[in-house]
């Protein structure tokens, strides 16, 4: 799942449950282009970060405490990672969502977009641009 600055779903994609989430990571990223990319350590994978330094995309991603070479991570950046935890918190609210109603992977992932489409209106978004006319 990616979100933007304000906690917007822009891009999201469907795996297995035993499949890491960073297998998906550089497919997602491809999807938008972003300023930085903010993930927990999970995401620390020299293949990840040198393919955001290609694109001159900045990762604020902490290091593993195994990592033998130490990356600097801007802290005061990375709280703002919450607002994908946030999101993930807000689909939670839907109850078939968060217990996996749908069995087939197909209406799961129907449902995850239906939320998104309402979390971008929940917010005062359209997904048509508006027309405004000035009488008088």
């Amino acid at each position: 799942m990616i979100v933007d600055a304000l906690g917007n779903p822009l891009a999201l994609s469907l795996t297995g449950g035993q499949v890491h989430d960073i297998t998906q990571a550089e497919k997602l990223c491809a999807e938008v282009q972003p300023q930085a990319v903010l993930a927990d350590k999970g995401y620390d994978a020299d293949s990840f970060i040198a393919s955001l330094q290609v694109r001159q995309i900045t990762a604020v991603i902490p290091p593993k405490a195994n990592r033998k070479s130490k990356r600097a991570c801007d802290f005061a950046l990375y709280a703002e990672r919450n607002l994908v935890e946030r999101f993930f918190q807000y689909l939670k609210q839907f109850r078939a969502i968060a217990t996996r109603y749908e069995k087939t992977a197909r209406n799961f992932l129907a449902g995850l977009h239906l939320v998104c489409a309402l979390a971008w209106l929940k917010r005062g978004h359209t997904l048509v641009p508006r027309v405004i006319h000035n009488v008088g």
